[in-house]
C-alpha cells in the first residue's frame, strides 16, 4: 500500500463520529461488571490484543441502534488535524487527543475534562496504550511523541518520570545507524501491552538510509529494552543470507507500521511486515530479504522467532502486509484448528505452527 492510499484510508475515519457514537456507548461499558469478560471493554487499541475490533456486548442491535441519541459531544480534532484516532474507555474514562495536541481524559459519561497533558509535538496518531499492575494501584498511560516513548499516570496525567531517562526513551536508539540521521521511528499505531512489556512495531521511512523496523519490547515500569528482533538479519542470525554481505547496514524497512496481534494464551506476537528499502527498486538488495513481507510469528516474552511465511518474495511493488491477523479456530477434519486470516489484498491461511 503506497503512503497515499494510507493517508486516504486514516483520513476517512471520523473521529467527531466516534466519539458522537462511543459517547452512547459508554453507559453499557460502564456497567460491565466482569473487567475480564472477553471483548466487553475497550481498553486496548484495536478492542483487545488479538486485534480483533469486536465488542461481545448485546446492548445495543440493529434494532435499536436508530433510537441511539447524543449525550454529550467534544470536538477533539485529532493529532495535528488527522482524524484517525481510537480513543480507549477504562473505568468510564476516555482517553483521546484534544485541541492544541494535547492528551485528555474525560468523564465518559457527561464528556467532562477530567485532566489535560499538554504534548511537545506529534503523538502516535491512532492511540494510546493503557497498563495497570494487578492491585490496579499503579495506572499508566503509554504514548510516543517525535520517536520518544513516554508514561502518563493515568489518574492524575503527570508524567511519570522514573521511566526510561527523566520519562522518555529514544526510539531512534539502538536500530544500528546514527541516531543523529534518522528522523521519525514512531508507528502511527501504538503497539501493544502484553503482561509487563510494551511491544512496538515502527515507521523509519522507505527510502535510501532508512532505518530497519526492528520489532521491540521495553518494560513497562522502567523503559528498559526488554528484547529486540532485527527485521533485516545481522550476521549469525536467522535470514542473513538472504540479503548481500552486511546488508543491515544500510537497508531498511521490513516494518510493523499499522497493527499486529497477539496470542495472550500462546503468548505469540503476530507481526506483518513491510518491504524493504528502496521498496520499488532491488538490484542493491539480491536475495529473498526476509523479513520483508512476512507474517512473522514471535514469542512475546523474549522476541525469538517462531515462524514466518513471506508473501512476496525480493518485493519490488511495496505490497506491505498491513492488517493485524484476525485469529480463529475452526474445524477441518474433524479436527479443532487454530488458524491466523488476514484481510490483504487476498485472504490466508496458514496453521499456527506455521
Amino acid at each position: 500500500m503506497n503512503r497515499n492510499a494510507r493517508h486516504t484510508a486514516t483520513r476517512s475515519i471520523g473521529l467527531a463520529g466516534i466519539l458522537t457514537l462511543l459517547a452512547g456507548l459508554v453507559a453499557v461499558l460502564g456497567q460491565t461488571a466482569a473487567p475480564k469478560q472477553t471483548y466487553a471493554t475497550w481498553s486496548d487499541f484495536g478492542g483487545a490484543l488479538d486485534s480483533m475490533q469486536y465488542s461481545s456486548l448485546k446492548q445495543i442491535t440493529t434494532r435499536n441502534v436508530s433510537k441511539l441519541e447524543q449525550v454529550w459531544f467534544y470536538k477533539a480534532p485529532g493529532p495535528r488535524g488527522r482524524f484517525a484516532f481510537s480513543p480507549l474507555v477504562v473505568d468510564r474514562v476516555m482517553y483521546l487527543v484534544g485541541s492544541g495536541e494535547a492528551i485528555v481524559a474525560l468523564d465518559a459519561t457527561t464528556g467532562k475534562q477530567v485532566w489535560s497533558h499538554p504534548l511537545e509535538g506529534a503523538p502516535t496518531n491512532r492511540g494510546f496504550n493503557y497498563w495497570e499492575s494487578k492491585d490496579r494501584s499503579d495506572r499508566r498511560l503509554i504514548y510516543s511523541v517525535d520517536s520518544y516513548l513516554q508514561e502518563l499516570n493515568a489518574l492524575t496525567g503527570v508524567t511519570i518520570n522514573t521511566f526510561g531517562n527523566d520519562g522518555r526513551v529514544n526510539l531512534r536508539e539502538g536500530l544500528g545507524r546514527d541516531v543523529k540521521n534518522v528522523g521519525q521511528v514512531q508507528s502511527g499505531s501504538p503497539g501493544h501491552v502484553f503482561e509487563n512489556l510494551i511491544i512496538l512495531g515502527s515507521a523509519p521511512g522507505e527510502l535510501y538510509d532508512s532505518p530497519p523496523g526492528d520489532l521491540r519490547a521495553y518494560d513497562v515500569r522502567t523503559g528498559k529494552t526488554a528484547w529486540t528482533f532485527h527485521t533485516v538479519p545481522r550476521p549469525g542470525e536467522y535470514g542473513y543470507d538472504t540479503w548481500p554481505k552486511d546488508a543491515w547496514k544500510y537497508a531498511g524497512g521490513d516494518n510493523t507500521w499499522s497493527e499486529f496481534a497477539i496470542d495472550e494464551k500462546r503468548g505469540i506476537a503476530y507481526f506483518p511486515l513491510g518491504s524493504p528499502t528502496y521498496d520499488l527498486y532491488g538490484a542493491d538488495r539480491i536475495g529473498a530479504d526476509l523479513f520483508g513481507n512476512c507474517l512473522l510469528a514471535l514469542d512475546a516474552r523474549t522476541g525469538k522467532r517462531i515462524w514466518h511465511f513471506q508473501t512476496v518474495h525480493h518485493d519490488l511493488w511495496d505490497y506491505d502486509m498491513v492488517t493485524g491477523p484476525k485469529l480463529l479456530t475452526v474445524r477441518h477434519g474433524g479436527k479443532m484448528l487454530t488458524l491466523w486470516r488476514s484481510r490483504e489484498r487476498r485472504a490466508s491461511y496458514m496453521s499456527l505452527t506455521g
